[in-house]
């Protein structure tokens, strides 16, 4: 660890007892005790269940036996399985993988055999009740049904520490399933008991990921006495074992009633998974390592204090902000080195490493979010990018462990890499930025680049939601003219700016929808846009209806195609109350609906904000109100679809304190209707800036009056400065529409270059 890097975790170790902000004079509050973490594990929310420390390495929880779309996270709230505890693990995602190295306490007769969902008597998995599990940020614990055996765990950024407390000092054994993973295959694994205390391997799968690799060091505070070691299930001897599918049973000297493990992770070797150990968990006092992770916590949740006599909607909101803080994820040793996607080691590269970029989810409203309340990572989020870049020739697409995946559609990272230069981030290469946004924006391979640069469009028949696919372009196109612009590139600004303006050519006037075209320009047939085929139809996880009003860059323009400001607000009323028949193909992710508008999945997630684009704020406020309520819970089911690495959690931390970011990349947020009584943000240097509301209920959902820094305020935004640079925004609210709020041109957001 350099002497700079060992300083910060230094200071960070020795200021989190002070991290916890008060909300009255000598009263601490400990804003973790509000975070349920099993909100969304329920349903299709898919969230990571277990513990870890805020963007950590490691995600060490309980996994179930994979059984498809809704474990994609390795947990569903509706098993009563458990197979073990493993360190890796997605949160909110709609693809599965990771779930790498498994740990099993047992007792009794050993078996390596995992179980089926219908029989696991002669296997080590365990039923397990909700009853005897308690979950919290940065804590898990359970009791294995089977055993008796009480697993609790904790986390360092990138070790696990685990802690078994068995009925008796008889026969216990803890199991290392090296084969199993989330919905991923083992293709090359290693075991190998280096001392009576400590034992070394690796993993490396096939899925999601297509090739990653991961080391791991084990150390244990009980005597190891032996390890016996299995090729799936035929034993192969001790001590050592290197197989496609390799598996351990650890045997302790003088079987003892308590054993804490320290697992620590690297994508580089064991050596410094060893190192990360010795770095960040060097002692063995287990609460002392779950206090640091809720000291963690509480510094992060911290960054927004809200006032509300609802406690409810404390939990649902830091929660929100909880799974918000999970990904990206480091992906990097405590000396800094990491294993880039060329598979090469990079030592000292002068920043934190992340990765874990569901870009496609994510540059809507979380790097929004991180831009104001993650400020000190952005800079390292921007550079793990353009080493990604530096490494595959295109920034990250959705970028996991190491692995490009190529999912979903755009260059998302684009507007992200924008916004954050566009607010004065610049920790970063900037023309090297540029760089990367114009290769990825031409990127050959990429989906649907080839024909955009062909026909100057994206055919049906040319490109797999091929509309969608050009919408997305155009989002992302938008953001990289706005950067050539700043940077006085004009070359450039003129031919993405044309680019972004193709969306255009998709809007059929006849019927007031975008309309597939095919590449001798003509609208394809046969088409309803209420139909939704995902993977082989027009449009990625959602219908024609629903990506009309996919244009966050240029409202302006999407009001001046659909006729003005009226006929377009009658058309997004339609999209609120029209219902039907998506289709017998439609995607599982269209959930969360209100006529078709579907809350949960992104597409949607700016649209209710449009309305104040045309001057109608008011109608914003109503849709904005609805959805927080109706569709945000406490319950195991609270999130309406996929949290998609904080995505939906993002969505409603924001549109709970009253703005939003329409335009992924201009710094311009639309107001909508603020929850809380009042909401604090602690800003960089000492500053805040409060949301305070007047008259605030459930019936006082429309705004009345702004004020910003006591003056009149008659805009329906506010700008990423104003922001920043401290103070106060007062809401006047009442339970009838202000029809004049932000009804006037000069008043209405605002999204030009």
């Amino acid at each position: 660890m350099s002497k700079e890097r060992l300083k910060r975790f230094v200071l960070i170790i020795f200021l989190l007892p002070a991290f916890c902000m008060c909300s009255q004079p000598g009263k601490k509050t400990n804003f973790s005790d509000h975070v349920d973490p099993i909100i969304g594990s329920g349903g299709h929310g898919h969230v990571f269940v277990g513990a870890s420390v805020p963007f950590g390495g490691v995600q060490l929880g309980p996994s179930n036996i994979f059984k498809g779309w809704d474990w994609c996270s390795g947990y569903h709230y509706s098993d009563s399985i458990v197979i073990g505890f493993s360190h890796t693990h997605l949160s909110g995602t709609g693809g599965s993988d990771l779930g790498d190295i498994l740990l099993m306490p047992v007792n009794g007769e050993v078996s390596v055999k995992r179980g089926r969902q219908d029989d696991i008597s002669n296997a080590y998995a365990s039923y397990f009740s909700h009853d005897n599990e308690e979950v919290k940020a940065g804590y898990y614990s359970v009791i294995l049904d089977k055993y008796k055996i009480k697993a609790e765990l904790t986390a360092t950024e990138r070790v696990g520490i685990h802690k078994y407390t068995f009925p008796s000092e008889n026969n216990n054994h803890v199991i290392i399933d090296l084969k199993e993973g989330n919905g991923d295959k083992s293709t090359d694994t290693y075991l190998k008991k280096v001392d009576a205390h400590t034992i070394e391997g690796y993993r490396f799968s096939k899925g999601w990921a297509k090739d990653q690799r991961i080391w791991f060091t084990l150390k244990s505070n009980q005597e190891i006495e032996k390890l016996e070691v299995f090729d799936n299930a035929t034993p192969v001897g001790e001590d050592v074992i290197k197989a496609q599918g390799a598996k351990g049973v650890i045997s302790f000297a003088g079987n003892p009633k308590e054993v804490i493990f320290k697992v620590g992770i690297s994508p580089v070797s064991s050596e410094n998974a060893l190192a990360n150990i010795n770095s960040e968990a060097p002692g063995w006092d287990f609460n002392k390592i779950v206090k640091q992770a809720e000291a963690k916590w509480n510094h992060e949740l911290s960054k927004i204090e809200i006032e509300t006599t609802d406690p409810t909607l404390k939990e649902i909101f830091y929660t929100a902000m909880f799974h918000s803080f999970i990904a990206p994820v480091l992906f990097n040793d405590a000396d800094g080195s990491y294993r880039g996607t060329d598979k090469e080691v990079y030592n000292n590269p002068g920043f934190e490493n992340y990765s874990v970029f569901s870009l496609w989810d994510t540059y809507r409203t979380e790097h929004e979010l991180l831009t104001i309340v993650q400020p000190e990572r952005v800079n390292d989020f921007i550079n793990s990018m353009l080493a990604i870049y530096q490494q595959q020739g295109k920034l990250p697409q959705w970028h996991l462990m190491g692995n490009e995946t190529n999912a979903m559609l755009g260059y998302s990272a684009a507007p992200v890499v924008v916004d954050a230069w566009q607010k004065g981030f610049d920790g970063f290469d900037e023309e090297l930025a540029f760089e990367a946004l114009k290769a990825s924006g031409t990127f050959q391979s990429q989906r649907g680049i080839a024909p955009l640069m062909e026909y100057g469009f994206i055919p049906r028949d040319k490109a797999r939601e091929a509309t969608s696919v050009a919408l997305e372009n155009s989002i992302d196109d938008r953001s990289v003219a706005q950067m050539a612009k700043g940077l006085g590139k004009e070359e450039d600004f003129k031919y993405f700016m044309e680019r972004a303006e193709t969306y255009k050519s998709y809007f059929n006037k006849t019927t007031g929808f975008v309309h597939p075209r095919m590449s001798d320009g003509s609208w394809a047939l046969p088409y309803d846009p209420m139909e939704s085929i995902h993977i082989v139809g027009d449009f990625s996880e959602g219908n024609g209806w629903q990506y009309t009003f996919l244009v966050p860059q240029d409202p302006e323009g999407l009001i001046e195609l659909l006729g003005g400001d009226d006929k377009f607000t009658d058309k997004l009323d339609s999209l609120f109350t029209i219902t039907g028949d998506m289709g017998e193909h439609a995607s599982a992710d269209i959930t969360g609906l209100i006529g078709t508008y579907a809350q949960g999945n992104e597409p949607c997630h700016h649209m209710a904000y449009l309305y104040a684009f045309a001057g109608e704020q008011w109608k914003t406020a109503e849709k904005i109100r609805y959805i927080l309520n109706e569709f945000y819970t406490n319950k195991p089911d609270g999130l309406i679809g996929n949290e998609d690495c904080g995505q939906m959690s993002a969505w409603y931390v924001m549109s709970s304190l009253g703005f939003y970011p329409v335009n992924p990349s201009n710094g311009v947020y639309v107001f909508g209707s603020p929850l809380f009584d009042k909401a604090t943000i602690s800003l960089p240097d000492g500053k805040t800036f409060a949301v305070e509301t007047v008259n605030n209920s459930k019936e006082n959902i429309y705004i009345q009056s702004v004020e910003l820094n006591g003056q009149p305020y008659s805009k329906s935004y506010i700008t990423h400065q104003d922001i920043m640079a401290g103070g106060a925004l007062k809401f006047g609210m009442g339970n009838t529409p202000n029809y004049n709020f932000g009804s006037s041109y000069k008043d209405r957001p605002k999204s030009t270059l």
